[in-house]
């Protein structure tokens, strides 16, 4: 089972550190190489930040970070502006805070940017708002809140947090447990679940359990997640992947499907029984080929321009929090490639309109690193 506390977040393993899921006989790991001569680089794009959490690529080329203190700050041309986007106030106990940022898919015309915080009023709750942005500044009194997610217990870890715009024009939003396993499975809250909504906050018509569920518990479109702290969808398919952080034994990547039922806590990592859907990866915290203790940023690899080689075009990059590595899943053969090791304490990673990969990373200080691709 997959229940324990994780560290601090605000420390340096925090946030998920309970470990993962995954199937023994998970298919060993090839490395997508370059071709000989053809080197990968990493520079360092900005420093300083404050504990950051999540980010997000604007269409204009900006980067959005969530720092976990309520800052969401503005990576520029290179350059971290000194002035926040915008500052919310937030409970950062644990793994609380400002932990999930997206852009609305007009965000060129329309300035709408979406964030996940742990609001501490009236009593600490997560809770999802849109905010209009001109320029590198939220209007004021422009923040819509769209959803109040269920009141936190005592425990400060797995808050979930992550957002993002589906093909089918939804928001989309990973909610973890909260500590409390029977969550996952009870569908009179909405902890431990994938949320659907509509851009405005509503119930979309066709969410797949509209008939079991009243409230804002109709916005669930799976259930049975401990902690979904990532997702990401793939822009040539549709594709939904979803991390969820595991307990003691296996991290997992779960194919996304509407009223999918992911099993926590009856079952971590590969299953047989029909009730539950069953990882299409996952890997354990010790002795197989790939090996760490949370599953954190992921994106496929399907740049507007491929500047990598061939063999990573379309593939899943996918991160742990503890291992500090970043390696490839085929999502065709689930065949799992090494490639790049030695982050520290890494939390996100997003995959640029140029071909490179952005790293985020809570160790260094609070870093944003890009890795470049020089062909032989």
């Amino acid at each position: 089972m997959r229940v324990r506390n994780s560290a601090p977040f605000a420390l340096s393993l925090a946030l998920l550190v309970s470990c993962g899921h995954g199937s023994n006989d998970a298919p060993p790991p090839s490395s997508p190489t370059p071709p000989a001569g053809g080197t990968f680089a990493r520079a360092t794009v900005a420093t300083g930040l404050a504990n950051p959490t999540a980010m997000v690529l604007a269409p204009d080329g900006r980067i959005l970070v969530c720092e976990q203190g309520g800052s969401l700050r503005v990576v520029k041309g290179g350059q971290l502006l000194a002035s926040p986007v915008l500052t919310v106030a937030v409970d950062a106990s644990g793994e609380r805070g400002l932990i999930g940022v997206t852009v609305d898919p007009a965000f060129g015309t329309n300035g709408f940017v979406y964030v996940y915080y742990t609001s501490p009023t009236p009593a600490p709750h997560n809770r999802i708002s849109r905010f209009t942005v001109a320029g590198d500044a939220a209007v004021a009194g422009s923040e819509v809140v769209l959803l109040d997610l269920d009141n936190l217990s005592a425990a400060t870890n797995h808050n979930g947090g992550a957002l993002h715009f589906g093909p089918d024009g939804k928001l989309y939003a990973g909610v973890g447990e909260n500590a409390l396993g029977g969550n996952a499975q009870n569908l009179s809250n909405i902890l431990g679940k994938l949320l659907r909504l509509n851009p405005d906050g509503s119930v979309p018509t066709d969410n797949p359990l509209l008939a079991q569920t009243s409230g804002k518990n109709r916005l669930i479109w799976a259930l049975g997640l401990r902690n979904p702290f990532t997702f990401a969808f793939q822009p040539r398919t549709g594709r939904l992947f979803i991390n969820d952080v595991g307990q003691d034994t296996w991290e997992e990547v779960d194919e996304g499907r509407a009223g999918a039922n992911y099993g926590w806590p009856a079952t971590e990592g590969a299953t047989t029984n029909p009730a539950y859907a069953s990882p299409l990866y996952a890997y354990p915290h010790s002795g197989g080929s790939v090996t760490g203790c949370g599953i954190v940023g992921a994106a496929f690899y399907d740049p507007a321009t491929a500047a990598f080689p061939a063999a990573f075009l379309h593939k899943y990059l996918f991160m742990d929090l503890c291992g500090g590595w970043i390696r490839t899943l085929d999502p065709a053969t689930g065949a799992v490639g090494d490639w790049l090791t030695g982050f520290s304490t890494p939390v996100d990673l997003r995959v640029a309109a140029d071909g490179s990969v952005l790293v985020l990373s809570r160790g260094g200080g609070g870093t944003l690193q890009r890795v470049t691709y020089t062909a032989p």
